[in-house]
């Protein structure tokens, strides 16, 4: 029986993935063979060493001590693009709130005294104020092209918009979902150089950090809109006040409230909505139940955030999953303490990604604790599990 523990509510629809004859499912359960979690911080927990898998039911992962499990030989998975969809939809409604003064339109209503007729007079003459622009024709760039990103882009050439994109790390697969008038930036400074919008869909790393700041703004053009769905901190917020408020900059939507921003004429500020949807917690909770289902069971390996993709067939009566520190020769190692015990690898992978390594064999005969122990006495070994 393998057991499952919750440490924020996860979707029905994904613990329905995890079969109720094999696996124990609770948001109290004690030594855990894995976790599934959404926004829930880890780093202080402790975190028994029963624990061979984390399932984060969303794309980021900062609210996981990553490093730590690496070091440990825990996979630690995510459900990147499940949730692409209500993202995108939110991205759009940023863009279209922030063109047509939506926000400061209703706060505007809201305030109006008077009976109707009143109501009706000052409507007229206040509406000027609030007069926007449409999305045709306009520029949009996009940092990030994965799969929000792809997402949006496609979204904006269907409401007539142009689109720039840059993403070095792009993949080949992401490219066939492009549209193919979507054009690619030189760089960052040349993507902002040319938007009228700019949306961010990266990670927060020292590298994206502030990407937004106050030398960027300088350059970049009149009445821009800025719009942060990704991460809190890809934008410098000071340097973004002192744009909305010399007029450099036309509005900032986010979905990181602060309390320098949130009251900001200028400002749509969002209480982080990006993937609060029915649809996106299902998808999210589906995806990464069936990759921790699959890792448990069978060792196989998908989205792992610091583990490799690792796939390989049943074959053979035994399975044995090995987790160790990507050094020469440990696949030697392993099998001939195998060898020696007279069993027969009938099937192997071996991946590495970075500092770690995973193998997965399949053996002719079953495994024995003897081989178990001299695998698991080899320095750089951190998991040895028969599946």
């Amino acid at each position: 029986m393998y057991k499952i523990l919750t440490l924020n509510a996860i979707s029905s629809k994904g613990l329905d993935r995890l079969p109720h004859d094999t696996y124990e499912i609770s948001s109290e359960i004690q030594n855990p063979d894995g976790v599934l979690v959404r926004s829930h911080k880890m780093h202080d927990m402790e975190l028994p060493d029963s624990l061979e898998a984390i399932g984060r039911a969303g794309a980021g992962v900062n609210n996981i001590p990553v490093d730590k499990m690496t070091d440990r030989g825990v996979c630690v998975f995510n459900a990147p693009g499940a949730n692409a969809n209500g993202v995108k939809e939110l991205v759009l409604a940023g863009m279209l709130m922030a063109s047509r003064n939506v926000v400061q339109g209703w706060n505007y209503v809201q305030g109006l005294d008077g009976d109707d007729a009143e109501l009706h007079k000052a409507v007229e003459a206040g509406k000027k104020k609030y007069k926007g622009f449409e999305l045709p024709g306009r520029t949009l760039g996009i940092v990030g092209l994965g799969a929000i990103g792809v997402r949006v882009a496609n979204a904006a050439v269907a409401l007539g918009m142009n689109v720039i994109g840059f993403d070095p790390g792009m993949t080949v697969a992401r490219a066939w979902e492009l549209d193919a008038s979507v054009k690619q930036a030189a760089g960052i400074d040349d993507l902002l150089a040319k938007a009228d919008y700019v949306t961010f869909h990266v990670p927060l790393v020292e590298g994206t950090r502030h990407l937004i700041n106050s030398e960027r703004l300088s350059f970049m053009k009149n009445n821009v809109v800025v719009l942060n769905f990704a991460r809190d901190g890809i934008v410098d917020e000071e340097a973004m006040e002192e744009a909305l408020d010399s007029g450099k900059a036309y509005a900032y939507v986010t979905d990181f409230p602060s309390n320098r921003l949130k009251g900001h004429e200028r400002v749509v500020a969002l209480p982080h909505l990006g993937a609060s949807t029915e649809e996106a917690e299902d998808n999210c909770a589906v995806m990464v139940a069936e990759q921790l289902k699959d890792y448990l069971e069978n060792g196989n390996i998908r989205n792992s955030v610091n583990f490799p993709e690792v796939a390989l067939p049943r074959k053979g009566a035994a399975r044995l999953a090995v987790v160790n520190q990507n050094r020469p020769d440990m696949v030697g190692q392993i099998s001939h303490i195998i060898g020696d015990s007279h069993t027969n690898i009938v099937h192997m992978v071996n991946e590495s990604r970075g500092e770690i390594a995973c193998t997965l064999l399949d053996l002719d005969d079953a495994v024995s604790d003897d081989i178990v122990d001299a695998i698991k006495a080899i320095d750089g070994v951190l998991r040895v599990r028969v599946l």
